[in-house]
C-alpha cells in the first residue's frame, strides 16, 4: 500500500531545534511536490517543487526549512527557533504518482511537535 509516514516529533522548549522526517513507500514515485501542514485544519506551513521552488508560510519564515533527502521519497523540515504557536501536529504531503501512474495526494498520518517551557 502506497503510504507516507512522519518521525522526529517530540518535546522542545522555546528557542529550540528539531527536525522532522518524512518518508515515502517505495510505491510512490515522480513525486512533484511536497509539504507540511500542521493542525486540525492542516495549516500550509512549508512546500517545495521538483523544480526546486520553496514556499513557507509567513510565521515560520526564517526559521524553519524544507528540505529534500537522498531520494525523492524523503523530506524533511527542519525547525530552529521554535514557539509556543509552533505546538501541532504535523502531516507530510506528497504529489506523486503510484502503481496506477495516476497522480494524486498522499498524506501521512502526522508527528505531534509541543514546544513547552
Amino acid at each position: 500500500q502506497a503510504q507516507i509516514v512522519e518521525s522526529g516529533g517530540g518535546l522542545v522548549h522555546p528557542g529550540g531545534s528539531l527536525r522532522l522526517s518524512c518518508t515515502a513507500s517505495t510505491n510512490i514515485f515522480a513525486i512533484r511536490t511536497w509539504a507540511w501542514h500542521r493542525g486540525q485544519e492542516r495549516e500550509f506551513v512549508a512546500s517545495m517543487t521538483d523544480t526546486g521552488d520553496k514556499n513557507y508560510t509567513d510565521s515560520v519564515q526564517g526559521r524553519f526549512t524544507i528540505s529534500r533527502g537522498s531520494n525523492e521519497r524523503i523530506v524533511y523540515l527542519e525547525m530552529n527557533n521554535v514557539k509556543l504557536e509552533d505546538t501541532a501536529r504535523y502531516y507530510c504531503y506528497m504529489f506523486g504518482r503510484s502503481r496506477d501512474w495516476i497522480l494524486r495526494d498522499f498524506w501521512g498520518q502526522g508527528t505531534q511537535v509541543t514546544v513547552s517551557s
